[in-house]
């Protein structure tokens, strides 16, 4: 049976190792190197991060990448939580009620280039439906484009409904959340508010962690379709986030070293974010018990 298992699962190791494993050492050996993808790698040690540590623009793509994470992550993670709260029980119109699930999943699956595509025709400042109900209620409408102020707050926006996977997963971790709990807490007559913060929310942390680890990665990924075909990292770089950083310098200035870099400090970076995240949940666990 385990060499079975071995066999089903060898095309998909196979595939991870040549589409993941590979480019990734390759890329790692690239940051040491001066190369251009013309003549060949020089060896230029510790140089492309000294380069990166002055260059001002890399400092503007961190500030709006942790932009983005601050309030992207939490928000997402706020809304997925409160759509799987509110449709976990079954109620009267069992078709409406899986329209609801399906509607909250479908733009998950919408391809990232079509996704911003769609977003680019909502946020238009002209005849984009978002400013034209906003005009309607008599509230301000803005610039989405040229106003560095707003232009990083469209990108959040956008996460925000592509929050299917979080809602999913929070689903059936309520689902899997022993009923006793609430049943003693009806009996004891304590509140939903109670309820909530004492019963629900312990249960689903290690669920909530799990997500906020995997969407604090996906921040640094997720914003790189939209600022390519939306803004380009406009207006007054506002929205250069490390991802479209990256693709500029290796594939728009042939600098493949400085790309790979600064691919290895995002990557960095998650981690370490990843690893306080962890160690804040292990010492509020340890403090509970």
């Amino acid at each position: 049976m385990r060499w079975g298992a071995w066999l089903l699962l060898a095309p998909y190791l196979v595939g991870a190792l040549a589409l993941f494993a590979v480019p990734a050492l390759v890329s790692f050996g690239l940051v040491f190197t001066r190369y251009d993808g013309l003549s060949a790698p020089t060896w230029v040690g510790f140089a492309n991060f000294r380069a990166l540590w002055y260059e001002n623009l890399v400092w503007v793509a961190v500030q709006n990448s942790l932009y983005f994470l601050m309030l992207a992550v939490p928000l997402r993670l706020a809304a997925a939580l409160a759509l799987a709260l509110l449709l976990q029980k079954r109620r009267r119109g069992t078709a409406l009620y899986r329209l609801y699930r399906v509607a909250v999943y479908l733009p998950t699956v919408i391809p990232d280039a079509a996704y911003a595509l769609i977003w680019l025709w909502i946020f238009n400042p002209l005849y984009g439906p978002l400013n034209l109900v906003l005009r309607g209620l008599g509230l301000p409408a803005p610039d989405w484009f040229t106003d560095p102020a707003v232009a990083k707050l469209m990108f959040v926006l956008m996460s925000l409904f592509q929050i299917g996977e979080g809602f999913v997963v929070l689903l059936a971790a309520l689902k899997e959340t022993p009923g006793e709990y609430y049943e003693a807490a009806e009996v004891l007559g304590i509140g939903r508010l109670d309820t909530f913060q004492h019963i629900t929310l312990p249960l689903l942390a290690p669920w909530l962690l799990l997500l906020t680890c995997r969407d604090v990665i996906m921040s640094f990924q997720y914003t790189f379709t939209p600022a390519l075909l939306m803004t380009g990292g406009e207006p007054y770089y506002a929205t250069l986030f490390l991802s479209l950083m990256v693709f500029e310098e290796a594939f728009d200035r042939f600098r493949y070293g400085l790309g790979a870099g600064l691919m290895l400090l995002t990557f960095l970076a998650s981690a370490a974010l990843i690893g306080v995240l962890f160690l804040a949940y292990r010492r509020a666990v340890n403090s509970d018990e």
